[in-house]
C-alpha cells in the first residue's frame, strides 16, 4: 500500500454489520474514523452523495427492523429519493450499514471484505 488511504466508517456501534467492518479494518492494520449516527446525526450532504451514488432503493434498508416498525402509512410516504433522504435523516437506522469512505473516493454500503480488500491495494 503506497500512500495513506483516509477511511470513514458511518453507521451505529451496535449494528452487527458495523462492528464485522470495524473488526475487518482493525484486523487489516487500518485506522479509521467512526462516524456514529446516534450520536453525531446524519451528514446530510454525505447521505446525498450515497444515495447519488448507489439509488435511494440501496441506501434505504428495508430489511431491518426499523423499517419493519414503521405504519404502512409512513411507509407509502417513502416514494422516491428525496422522501426516503427525509425518512433517513429522521431515522438513522433506515440507512443500509455500513457505509465506508475511502480517500480515493471509494465507498462501499454493506458489509464487503472483498470491495474494501481491492481498494486498499
Amino acid at each position: 500500500m503506497g500512500q495513506q488511504i483516509n477511511i470513514a466508517v458511518y453507521g451505529i456501534p451496535n449494528c452487527q454489520s458495523v462492528k464485522k467492518a470495524r473488526t475487518w479494518l482493525e484486523e487489516h492494520a487500518l485506522a479509521y474514523e467512526f462516524h456514529d449516527f446516534k450520536k453525531a446525526g446524519v451528514p446530510l450532504a454525505r447521505l446525498k452523495a450515497w444515495v447519488k451514488h448507489f439509488g435511494w432503493e440501496s441506501v434505504l434498508n428495508k430489511k431491518g427492523t426499523t423499517w419493519r416498525l414503521l405504519g404502512e402509512d409512513e411507509k407509502a410516504l417513502v416514494t422516491n429519493a428525496t422522501t426516503a433522504i427525509q425518512a433517513m435523516v429522521t431515522s438513522p437506522s433506515l440507512i443500509k450499514r455500513p457505509v465506508i469512505e475511502f480517500s480515493d473516493d471509494h465507498i462501499t454500503l454493506g458489509v464487503n471484505p472483498e470491495a474494501w480488500s481491492s481498494v486498499i491495494k
